[in-house]
């Protein structure tokens, strides 16, 4: 079965390289979103509704249901898309993303949620003290470099514009997670720093999750566990009749 693997901020899908190399599955594929590493169609204006329809539109393409998987931003994304579109999931994972509204964003999102705060916090961005800020989050060395360096003027407002759309997703969302009815998956870092672990088991509750992952990570698991989420994807799917 076809997998797609939907990355979030301030990554790109490239973030999903080393879980790749994990999986004995080879149909995989995770699509660039929008504006993060490829630029933004003409009056793609970069909010979370416009994600969710992009992503239906690509599984269409596919033809048959897939093998869902998103993180952080990617991962209230893919539950969207399926509680939206439950014909195009054949089964849903995702993890490090919250989606209550009893969830308090981190400093760091109120920074980028805020009309001038967020565009200066993005003109003064220093690569390599923001590299070292992801390293001391777990991000193994080469990967933070790679997420920083990768951060373009487009990148970085297409993060402004996403999570400005998506300050209340918490309230707007949960409703519809009731109606995701492929077998789900929630994974989770236990030491996660910007979505706190306790906010895993009320996801997991709320899309009646035939699994809870934790993983000894943080935000990016991964980045710092791939063997370990790869092995919990692959029987995860593999525990689903074909």
């Amino acid at each position: 079965m076809p997998a797609v693997f939907v990355h979030g901020i301030p990554d790109t899908h490239h973030v999903w390289d080393d879980l790749f190399g994990h999986l004995t599955s080879t149909d995989v594929s995770a699509p660039a979103l929008p504006g993060f590493g490829i630029p933004r169609p003409e009056g793609f204006t970069a909010t979370k509704e416009e994600y969710v329809n992009w992503i239906i539109a690509r599984l269409e393409e596919i033809g048959s249901p897939v093998d869902l998987v998103g993180h952080d931003w990617g991962s209230a994304l893919t539950a969207r898309v399926a509680s939206l579109r439950p014909d195009l999931v054949r089964t849903w994972a995702g993890g490090d993303a919250a989606i209550s509204p009893a969830f308090d964003w981190s400093p760091l999102s109120e920074i980028w949620q805020t009309p001038g705060l967020g565009e200066q916090w993005m003109a003064e961005l220093d690569p390599s003290a923001f590299s070292t800020q992801l390293q001391g989050d777990g991000v193994p060395i080469r990967r933070a470099d790679e997420i920083v360096s990768r951060m373009d003027d487009t990148m970085k407002d297409s993060m402004l514009r996403l999570v400005r759309s998506g300050v209340h997703t918490g309230a707007e969302w949960q409703p519809g997670l009731a109606d995701i009815t492929s077998p789900s998956l929630v994974f989770w870092g236990r030491e996660d720093q910007y979505q706190p672990v306790e906010h895993a088991e009320a996801l997991a509750k709320n899309v009646r999750a035939t699994n809870l992952v934790l993983l000894d990570s943080g935000h990016w698991p991964h980045l710092q566990q791939p063997r370990e989420l790869a092995a919990a994807l692959t029987q995860h799917w593999e525990s689903v009749p074909a």
